[in-house]
């Protein structure tokens, strides 16, 4: 199976079962929040999700490879696990670099909200 299409799956199914394999172990990881090294921490931030959010959901608009670069489009959502439930909503792009054997070795999100934006949501009720 081609990496793009894996991709694609882990997407529709996100966070449940991922694909780690398609991830070199020393991978790098950088969104607005955070940045890292290695599969173990790609894998522990991913099992966080699931753990802690209600209801994730990550809708894949695009996906697009050139040469070692894929870039897809997509909208991450999940609810607050605070009483009134808040959805939270991140639209973004990544940027996944493969290396010679097609894994990923490079994976950095890019949010169209700010981390201040995304925080504001956390404090509309939703009815």
């Amino acid at each position: 199976m081609d990496i793009i299409t894996t991709l694609r799956q882990d997407y529709a199914k996100f966070p449940l079962d991922q694909s780690y394999e398609i991830y070199a172990e020393d991978v790098y990881f950088k969104d607005p929040l955070t940045q890292f090294r290695g599969l173990p921490r790609y894998r522990k931030t991913i099992e966080f999700i699931q753990t802690w959010f209600k209801n994730p959901h990550l809708e894949l608009y695009e996906i697009d490879r050139v040469d070692r670069l894929i870039t897809t489009r997509w909208l991450l959502s999940w609810n607050t696990p605070l009483p009134w439930h808040p959805r939270i909503e991140i639209p973004g792009k990544s940027e996944l670099t493969l290396n010679d054997s097609d894994l990923i070795i490079s994976h950095i999100d890019y949010w169209d909200r700010s981390p201040l934006d995304v925080l504001k949501q956390h404090f509309k009720i939703s009815g």
